[in-house]
């Protein structure tokens, strides 16, 4: 490991106990900085309501850490809107928001049009499948923005359980993710859950940076910000355990052929030669290939928008 990333790592690596709430609550009235949580969903009925329902009480009724709770829906076909406006969440429709650019699916689609639907200095990120949710993944992970003006993104660290064995790291993340960052970005090996979808950022930061629709939302934010603000600028909070759904192999073949294509644009924006991927079922006469594109369209950074622009003069 690099002596960048040690220093790094006992310089930037922290605990949720080493802020208390109190502390994170005298900082943000004294800088007056706002804080937006933003959720993207897509069919999380069975949790999105618990996770709204929890900020609201913790960090909005109990403490005014959080300023708005914004749940993205990107075309749920259960009752997931239903259940977050319930519990409280304002709930928007991504078809909705910038309508003259037609949607495309993915994470990192709804992630960038939520900066046109929030006001907050600071944007939290939360995924809208977990279980056993606790605040503290909330107020962790904005703790240190708000009370060390040099700090511009902080990530969410926890162990992530896969049927009940404790573990580190997701499958993608130890197979594909880690090794890419370990190889092309070692500054970037400090990072315990690079992949993981808790994490805040100063929307000045998350106004500059492109973000890829898909699965690679995640890695290309953070290379992308350690190329724009240097490593100091980015830290990670220990929150505990994160508890959520799993996906089958295939789903995760997907999502690691879609983050090694993030990688490489961002290696040499290079030509690739065969942006796809073949996979395997078996069916009545074998197995049967089946082709999935995983080219990955990215948008530019919320700042080049006009419609964006123009919202902040007004």
């Amino acid at each position: 490991m690099l002596e960048e990333v040690e220093r790094w790592l006992s310089t930037r690596s922290w605990s949720v106990t080493d802020r208390p709430l109190h502390q994170i609550l005298a900082a943000k009235q004294r800088t007056g900085q706002s804080v937006s949580v933003v959720l993207p969903a897509l069919n999380e009925e069975e949790t999105v309501g618990d996770i709204v329902a929890i900020i609201r009480h913790d960090l909005m009724q109990q403490v005014p850490l959080v300023d708005e709770i914004v749940v993205v829906d990107s075309g749920s076909t259960d009752r997931t809107s239903e259940v977050a406006a319930a519990a409280g969440a304002r709930v928007v429709h991504r078809d909705d928001i910038l309508p003259r650019i037609p949607p495309v699916p993915g994470k990192g689609e709804v992630l960038w049009r939520s900066l046109l639907v929030t006001s907050g200095d600071i944007v939290c990120f939360i995924d809208a499948d977990l279980r056993e949710f606790k605040s503290d993944f909330v107020s962790g992970i904005v703790g240190p923005l708000l009370t060390d003006p040099e700090v511009d993104l902080v990530k969410g660290m926890y162990d992530r359980p896969l049927r009940g064995a404790a573990g580190q790291g997701g499958r993608v993340t130890e197979l594909m993710a880690r090794p890419l960052l370990n190889m092309h970005w070692p500054q970037l090996a400090g990072f315990v859950q690079p992949l993981g979808g808790e994490y805040a950022a100063r929307r000045s930061l998350l106004e500059q940076l492109p973000f890829p629709v898909g699965y690679g939302i995640e890695l290309g934010m953070l290379v992308d910000a350690l190329h724009l603000v240097g490593l100091d600028a980015l830290a990670q909070v220990d929150v505990g355990v994160r508890i959520h759904r799993h996906q089958d192999g295939q789903a995760l073949g997907r999502m690691s052929a879609a983050i090694y294509r993030t990688a490489q644009l961002r290696l040499a924006r290079g030509h690739l030669i065969r942006p796809s991927l073949t996979q395997f079922e078996r069916g009545e006469d074998g197995f049967e290939p089946r082709t999935f594109s995983v080219d990955t369209e990215e948008r530019p950074p919320m700042a080049e928008i006009a419609e964006y622009a123009s919202r902040k003069v007004a």
